[in-house]
């Protein structure tokens, strides 16, 4: 409701907003697609816009006191908005900010230009999406959520979601509504800082655990009788997945604090899934799920991390694991698409409606639906996209309610981008996509 109210008010800033620009635009000679407006007009008088436009002008005459309920001056635009719990600003077409109210998060450089102290850490800012659409739209808007103040510059943090509307040749051009989330989002940032101390450590101890699990399995392989191997089975599965909970948690951590760096080596997808191929198959076996894997050897190589992109192919098996019917299977392919190599994986369980996919990648989202029925951190897929897009590639969500999901992923072909890589000492530095967004096809997010 807040974001609607938010929207609905731009129409009543703009209209006498873009007025008064229009005036200042002619009183200093500044070149405008608007009509100045005259202050003799009868509309501006009862409204006490005709006293604003006189003493831009400069004909301005002190009028007497209005002497009934009628008359009297309306409360000034500005005082009403710095009034508000929501943030506003304006943009003109330069992207210079010509007015903020009191509740948006504006700071001054050097050179005495306002800004918006925002970190937008790995989504592309308001100033990157108007540099994308501003020469091929009229209209836009943008959505942004959990957007933190910078602290290097905002000592006290606050988050917001945001709403951008563009309107190209307008006086205002962009308008700007950034409305405040913090008391929903900073206790769970809060808890997120401590999970990530727990976490880390917590890690040594899990390692140990995995180390002697490994150990029994070897020592005891032709001595387990009855319900033994299957018990230990699900020992080494929970042991596993808690790990990648911890490496997850951790790597949210890295990822939101602008340290997550990997070097890109070239590698075959065949060889990272080998990695952890037979992990997977216990997780699916034990969960009574048939697992499919269809991966040509001969696929160009790519471009990757091997231990993160291993992380995000198990991360999506154990989600198509997780949701799919018991008895039901599970499919990962590969196929080449342009420059990238594509992986998918598929699965025949609950599916999603569309309100939910388009939420998938978000820190800590999980639809009412999945908190019930499934147990998780909310985590796996906003790392897996921080991973994806650490590679220069785009993750992708399809979904129908009932019928099934599927999330593919690609990863450039290492050919392509190598000479970056060796300018870059094998760092993704020169590789990081900045742009995305949504895009709509039944139910589809591309992150």
């Amino acid at each position: 409701m807040q974001i609607l109210f938010s929207i609905s008010i731009v129409k009543i800033i703009a209209a006498p907003l873009n007025k008064i620009l229009a005036a200042l635009s002619h009183k200093i000679g500044e070149p405008t697609t608007d009509t100045p407006p005259n202050p003799n007009d009868k509309r501006y008088e009862k409204t006490g816009f005709k006293t604003a436009l006189q003493a831009i002008y400069g004909d301005y005459q002190p009028e007497q006191k209005p002497t009934s309920d009628n008359d009297k001056p309306k409360i000034p635009l500005t005082q009403a908005l710095n009034q508000a719990s929501t943030g506003v600003v304006i943009l003109n077409s330069n992207q210079k900010i010509i007015f903020a109210n009191s509740a948006a998060p504006i700071s001054r450089n050097a050179k005495g230009e306002d800004f918006l102290a925002l970190d937008f850490l790995n989504e592309p800012s308001i100033s990157d999406w108007l540099h994308e659409i501003s020469n091929e739209k009229i209209k836009a808007e943008r959505r942004w959520q959990r957007i933190s103040t910078n602290p290097d510059i905002i000592q006290k943090t606050r988050i917001f979601d945001i709403v951008a509307s563009f309107e190209k040749g307008a006086a205002a051009e962009t308008v700007i509504f950034l409305i405040d989330k913090s008391k929903g989002y900073l206790p769970e940032e809060e808890d997120l800082n401590f999970i990530s101390f727990a976490a880390h450590e917590l890690r040594g101890p899990i390692t140990v655990i995995r180390g002697y699990l490994d150990i029994i399995n070897e020592e005891f392989a032709g001595r387990l009788q009855g319900d033994e191997r299957q018990l230990l089975d699900r020992l080494v599965v929970s042991s596993n997945r808690l790990s990648s909970y911890i490496d997850n948690i951790l790597n949210v951590a890295r990822y939101d604090r602008h340290h997550l760096k990997v070097y890109l080596l070239e590698d075959t997808v065949a060889n990272i899934y080998a990695s952890i191929a037979d992990d997977m198959q216990l997780r699916a076996s034990t969960q009574h799920r048939m697992l499919s894997v269809n991966i040509p050897d001969d696929l160009p190589t790519v471009a990757a991390d091997h231990g993160s992109i291993g992380e995000v192919i198990g991360n999506l098996i154990d989600n198509a694991i997780k949701y799919s019917f018991e008895g039901g299977s599970v499919t990962v392919s590969a196929e080449k698409k342009g420059d990238f190599v594509e992986v998918s994986v598929a699965d025949n369980g609950i599916g999603m409606p569309a309100n939910v996919v388009d939420n998938l990648f978000h820190k800590f989202y999980r639809s009412h639906r999945s908190r019930e029925a499934v147990a998780g951190t909310g985590i796996g897929l906003y790392i897996c996209k921080a991973f994806v897009e650490s590679h220069g590639g785009s993750i992708i969500a399809r979904s129908r309610e009932n019928e099934g999901s599927v999330f593919s992923f690609t990863l450039p072909i290492y050919a392509t981008v190598k000479d970056k890589l060796l300018e870059d000492g094998q760092l993704n530095n020169q590789l990081i996509r900045k742009g995305g967004g949504w895009i709509k096809n039944h139910a589809m997010y591309k992150g």
